[in-house]
């Protein structure tokens, strides 16, 4: 059987976390789950090892300091690789991820290296998100479509799954961006390699407890790195191979 594992960096989660692991683990489909914690001062790391001792689907990863999403996943890819799992998913621990869509994503995977669930693909589907925000995101995926030309409605969707061989393509040492650029720099790395990457539709809801993480500094990181991308694709806008069948 293949295992799947869903990678969740967590920083002051302590009210979602508990309810988190019960709906995954109520899944049609068998999960494991590690979160990875930052040393949130509201206990979500304690609260996260006490659910581990209680499932042995659930483990937890500490870190000593709040160091970006980037970081925080590239330490779940590595332990995910080290573990032998076939596929690893990206997902926030806020339920802005429908946990209810980890079997579609993983159907989808079966044919394709990387599943995005995006927001945007065929039309909006966003809630309680303000207008100021979904303007942000739209025109950074436009900006990132016209500076780097890849395709994707959603190239910073954070909610995706990778087969091992996908992961296994990239240096994760060398990824070295950590907001939102994150997620644009991975679809990029295994874009312009060829891989085979599909959207498919999510409905994406904006967390009803706790508090946003956005900020400016990812914003800007976001800008400056696109470029980046493209210098380091010889300032192509389409990939150097074409795109392989997964197997």
């Amino acid at each position: 059987m293949k295992k799947t594992l869903i990678v969740m960096p967590t920083y002051n989660e302590r009210e979602n976390l508990p309810r988190m692991v019960q709906r995954l683990l109520s899944l049609p489909v068998a999960v494991d789950l590690l979160v990875v914690d930052d040393n949130s001062p509201d206990g979500t790391g304690k609260i996260a090892d006490e659910l581990a001792a209680k499932h042995p689907n659930v483990h937890v990863l500490h870190r000593q300091e709040k160091n970006g999403l980037g970081r925080a996943y590239i330490a779940g890819f590595k332990w995910a690789l080290a573990k032998d799992y076939d596929f690893v998913f990206e997902m926030d621990g806020d339920f802005s991820h429908n946990p209810d869509d980890v079997p579609i994503l993983l159907e989808a995977a079966k044919d394709a290296d990387v599943v995005i669930g995006s927001r945007y693909i065929g039309g909006i589907r966003i809630i309680n998100w303000p207008l100021s925000r979904l303007m942000l995101s739209k025109s950074a995926a436009t900006y990132v479509s016209i500076i780097t030309g890849m395709p994707f409605a959603d190239p910073t969707a954070g909610y995706k799954c990778f087969r091992r061989s996908a992961l296994e393509a990239i240096n994760l040492d060398e990824v070295r961006s950590n907001g939102y650029s994150f997620q644009i720099e991975l679809h990029h790395k295994l874009w312009r390699q060829g891989k085979k990457i599909v959207e498919i539709p999510i409905i994406f809801t904006e967390r009803a407890q706790g508090h946003s993480k956005m900020a400016g500094n990812i914003v800007s990181e976001a800008i400056v790195m696109v470029w980046r991308l493209w210098f380091q694709n010889g300032c192509r806008r389409k990939p150097r191979k074409s795109s392989t069948t997964a197997s």
